[in-house]
């Protein structure tokens, strides 16, 4: 017997057609965005982190501040990791327990000021106690959340969709940078989120989408927090999403367990990857130019490294190639071709009249018969950032896509499975 489909749903309710794009553009008025950073109030204790020091560095390109970029409204603060719209609504805290130099607690990382905010010190609880296996880690426990209105004063309910891409993209950015570091990490999507949500003080505004352990686990039982964190709002105003508040408390149901965690092993010099995931851009247009199979084939080892989770997702990946030096344009999936041919113009209708698309080198097109739609989404994006950082690693742009026409894209590839994220490089 199958099992049920979780949140197919909301997959459904949010899909774009050329139809929908007509009669509803999504303009917005700029000045109304509300505040992409979340601040604890000033008498929390805050910890500069030293980027001389491993661990710190660890922590900073976990979620730090890359590049300012200044428009005529005003300034943009781009972030080691891409979002839909730059609208940033993942927020990252971080239990830290047993290492040296550090008080044992909670933090709020806090991207704007670059430091640990101390939000819950620890006695015989921690976040242990929410996990499925509630037993002691010594070292770091990471918890993703989605301050959700940030991006649904944009995109509405679609931005449920992307809230789940942003958190995949963050567990990109914590697997890389622990990479970097010779740390192992795993993944977790099911532990008792609304339990955790409503102690961490998030009240309606904020949810948490995923956990990654960096860590050693102990044999001693953590219990729960023995007080709720009081609440802080992450936006300077805040209007509530019914659709995008149901769509998330619908995922949280055991996932698909997976039997074996396996660990990836990317071919990343260290030192080369720390300044790809500070270097890492969107790119803005593409040249109609040719890459190189070895630049493409980087890549593509890239996303075939396992994922360090237990839940599991099937993902294909379909690559149209459009400009790849000794391959021949067309739909490729794995290293089969399913269809030749020039579909630069088909690329770039698709991707809601894009030129980005249709300018690439490659499209990869990541596609799931989910059972989960929160836990599919996340390792898309998750995919989505290793794209990225291994794009920028050989010296390629690379550009996330959120947008295309959904069931034209999947009539297109002949695929059943849903179209989750579209992701160029050139």
């Amino acid at each position: 017997m199958r099992p049920k489909i979780i949140n197919n749903e909301a997959h459904e309710a949010t899909k774009l057609s050329l139809f929908s794009v007509q009669i509803d553009p999504n303009y917005v008025d700029s000045t109304t965005q509300p505040d992409p950073f979340k601040h604890y109030p000033k008498f929390y204790r805050r910890f500069p982190l030293d980027l001389e020091n491993p661990f710190h560095s660890f922590l900073h390109f976990c979620s730090t501040i890359t590049y300012q970029k200044i428009y005529r409204e005003g300034a943009y603060a781009l972030r080691v990791n891409p979002s839909a719209g730059a609208l940033y609504p993942t927020e990252i805290y971080v239990q830290i327990r047993g290492v040296k130099g550090i008080l044992d607690g909670i933090y709020h990382l806090e991207v704007e000021t670059n430091s640990l905010t101390l939000i819950y010190e620890l006695i015989d609880d921690g976040l242990e106690g929410y996990l499925l296996d509630n037993r002691l880690i010594k070292g770091c426990i990471f918890l993703v959340s989605c301050v959700y209105f940030r991006s649904s004063w944009k995109y509405k309910n679609r931005s449920l969709r992307y809230c789940f891409l942003d958190s995949g993209h963050h567990l990109g950015v914590i697997e890389a940078s622990a990479y970097a570091q010779d740390y192992t990490s795993q993944i977790l999507f099911d532990f008792d989120q609304l339990a955790l949500n409503d102690d961490l003080g998030f009240e309606n505004k904020e949810f948490v989408t995923a956990a990654i352990i960096v860590g050693n686990l102990k044999e001693k039982q953590i219990r729960r927090l023995r007080s709720p964190i009081p609440f802080v709002c992450g936006t300077d105003y805040f209007e509530p999403n019914r659709f995008v508040e149901s769509g998330y408390k619908q995922t949280l149901l055991t996932t698909n367990h997976q039997p074996e965690i396996l660990q990836p092993q990317f071919n990343f010099e260290k030192t080369k990857l720390i300044e790809s995931i500070q270097n890492r851009r969107s790119a803005r247009r593409f040249q109609k130019s040719e890459i190189t199979q070895e630049a493409f084939f980087a890549v593509w080892e890239s996303l075939n490294q396992p994922i360090a989770t237990p839940s599991y997702e099937v993902i294909e990946i379909y690559a149209v190639i459009q400009s790849v030096a000794g391959i021949e344009a067309g739909i490729y999936r794995g290293k089969d071709g399913l269809k030749a041919g020039n579909f630069r113009d088909k690329m770039g209708y698709l991707c809601v009249n894009q030129a980005i698309a249709r300018d690439s080198a490659v499209v990869f097109f990541f596609v799931s018969e989910f059972q989960n739609y929160r836990v599919a989404l996340q390792l898309a994006g998750l995919l989505g950032q290793r794209v990225y950082l291994s794009a920028t690693y050989v010296g390629l742009g690379c550009s996330g896509i959120g947008a295309f026409f959904d069931d034209e894209t999947q009539a297109f590839l002949d695929v059943k499975g849903s179209i989750l994220y579209a992701i160029a490089i050139g």
